[in-house]
C-alpha cells in the first residue's frame, strides 16, 4: 500500500507481539515492585557517591610521587619531635604526681606514728590530730571573713524538759498510765 508515493512497511507480527509482551512484563513488574526499585536505585546512587567521595579523599591524602621527598621527611621529623615533646611533658607530670603522692604517704605515716605514741603515753590521739591540723585551719580562717559571734537561740534559764520556765505557769504533764476509768 502506498501513501504519497512511499510504501508503508508493516511491522512483523513477532516484533509487535514481543513489544506487547515486554510492555506487559515491565508494566506488571513496575506495578508490583515499583517502590522497591525506586528506593533501591536511590540507595545505589548514594552508595556510589559516598564511595567516590572517599576514594577521592584517599587520593588527596596519599602523598604524591611528585611531592618533594625532603618536605615529606621534614613533616615526619616534625611529627616525631612533637610526639617526643608530648611524651616528655607527660613524664614530667607523672613524676610530679609521684612526688606528691610520696609526700602525702609520708605525712599519713607521720600522723600514725604520732597517734601511736600519744596512745602509748596515755593521751588521746584526737588532740594530736587537732594540733597537726591547726596550721591549715588557721591559714584558712585568716583568709576568710571574721565570723560573727554566736548568740543563744533561747534564754539561758529556759529548759523545755524541766517544766519550769521563768515566765509561765503552763506546764505539760503526761497523763496517767493504766486503764482508763470510765464506765458506766
Amino acid at each position: 500500500m502506498e501513501l504519497g508515493g512511499e510504501p508503508i512497511a508493516s511491522k512483523p507480527v513477532l516484533e509487535t507481539e514481543g513489544l506487547t509482551f515486554l510492555r506487559q512484563t515491565v508494566g506488571s513488574a513496575l506495578v508490583d515492585y515499583g517502590w522497591y526499585i525506586l528506593f533501591g536505585g536511590i540507595a545505589t546512587y548514594l552508595l556510589i557517591q559516598r564511595l567516590a567521595g572517599s576514594l577521592r579523599q584517599s587520593r588527596e591524602d596519599a602523598p604524591d610521587a611528585t611531592a618533594d621527598p625532603a618536605m615529606v621527611v621534614r613533616q615526619q621529623e616534625a611529627v616525631v619531635a612533637a610526639r617526643l615533646r608530648m611524651q616528655e611533658e607527660l613524664d614530667a607530670q607523672a613524676e610530679k604526681y609521684k612526688e606528691k603522692q610520696k609526700l602525702l604517704e609520708e605525712e599519713k605515716r607521720r600522723q600514725k606514728i604520732e597517734m601511736w605514741e600519744s596512745l602509748q603515753g596515755g593521751k588521746s590521739y584526737k588532740g594530736t590530730l587537732k594540733r597537726t591540723q591547726e596550721p591549715t585551719v588557721q591559714a584558712s580562717a585568716s583568709s576568710a571573713a571574721p565570723k560573727p559571734e554566736k548568740r543563744p537561740m533561747r534564754r539561758s534559764d529556759y529548759n523545755p524538759l524541766s517544766g519550769s520556765s521563768s515566765s509561765g505557769s503552763c506546764a505539760w504533764r503526761p497523763g496517767r498510765r493504766g486503764p482508763s476509768s470510765g464506765g458506766g
